[in-house]
């Protein structure tokens, strides 16, 4: 099922995640195990982050270029073939704009299609050293530009023609931030560049993490006043530890309430601390569902235990 029709047939609350693939050189088994413990959850899908590598490009004497591969974590489209027909659960690949060509993502996206993928989050990436284009290749610039380009194919328009070439049926994902994208000058031109990748195709969002659940609130409020219609799924991640309140903020650019510090620093081991992380979480997701939002994203990456004890909290409430 694609996200968006689950989204508008839900009847009853849902749980969905986000995962990442192993480092470059790892073991998937690990991985595999962590979405084994999350089946009895019945997870309507699972988002698969994706990283370009990051890359040192040094030119040559001839004008060619040498690269130097820094970090590299593959495996998002095999994880996703194993996540929908060995675990039967729907997976949503992150789909990136930097370091790649319009061609390679074309050649990705018709890959995806071969593998029965429908579902896609077109994000633009962190920006980072990436390999420089080719003069005469192009490249989508901001996720915009993607999540056209995904509109395109379901269209029909490929960037060459192609034969037989038949319309794809993704469902189109994207991100957006309660607190704004770090780089935009101030909430209402963040809202108008959510509004205009919907304008180009985007069938939902799901939103930066948060801790403070009315600027969720606030930022759809002010979304939809703004004319965007579409469903924007609220995305949290369970704080485990002291060093997320230093962390999150630098690394995501969000604010963490002063109520969640003060009972973070409190806690006297790193089991009190996982604790008030999922108090903390589950007082969000109440505060959700008692506000009207029957589904809920949660940032797990590999580690599921925080988030499988959350569950066992919050489905006494379900």
């Amino acid at each position: 099922m694609r996200v968006i029709d689950h989204l508008q047939s839900i009847k009853n609350p849902s749980v969905s995640v986000e995962i990442i693939p192993p480092k470059r050189g790892g073991s998937v088994q690990r991985l595999h195990s962590a979405i084994e413990s999350i089946l009895p959850f019945h997870p309507p899908f699972i988002d698969v982050t994706s990283h370009a590598a990051e890359v040192m490009w040094e030119e040559m004497k001839d004008g060619s270029f040498k690269k130097k591969v820094k970090r590299k974590s593959p495996g998002t489209f095999g994880l996703c073939a194993a996540i929908k027909y060995k675990f039967n659960l729907e997976p949503v690949p992150h789909l990136l704009c930097g370091g790649f060509t319009r061609e390679e993502t074309e050649d990705a996206l018709i890959e995806l299609n071969y593998l029965g993928i429908e579902n896609i989050l077109a994000i633009r990436g962190d920006k980072t050293s990436h390999r420089p284009i080719p003069q005469d290749r192009s490249t989508n610039h901001f996720a915009v530009d993607l999540v056209k380009q995904l509109h395109n194919m379901n269209e029909g328009h490929y960037i060459d023609d192609l034969i037989d070439a038949d319309k794809t049926n993704f469902c189109i994902g994207v991100s957006c931030y309660p607190e704004k994208h770090f780089e935009a000058p101030n909430l209402e031109f963040d809202l108008l560049m959510l509004k205009q990748k919907e304008e180009a195709g985007a069938h939902y969002a799901v939103s930066q993490m948060f801790y403070d659940t009315s600027k969720f609130l606030d930022f759809v409020s002010k979304a939809r006043a703004m004319g965007i219609k579409m469903p924007i799924i609220p995305g949290m991640k369970i704080m485990t530890s002291k060093d997320h309140l230093r962390s999150l903020p630098s690394f995501f650019h969000i604010d963490i309430p002063t109520e969640l510090t003060e009972r973070m620093l409190a806690a006297k081991t790193r089991s009190e601390e996982i604790q008030v992380g999922i108090d903390w979480a589950y007082r969000q997701s109440m505060e959700l569902l008692d506000a009207g939002y029957p589904y809920l994203h949660f940032y797990i990456m590999q580690n599921t235990k925080p988030f499988l004890a959350f569950m066992e909290k919050l489905g006494k409430k379900l």
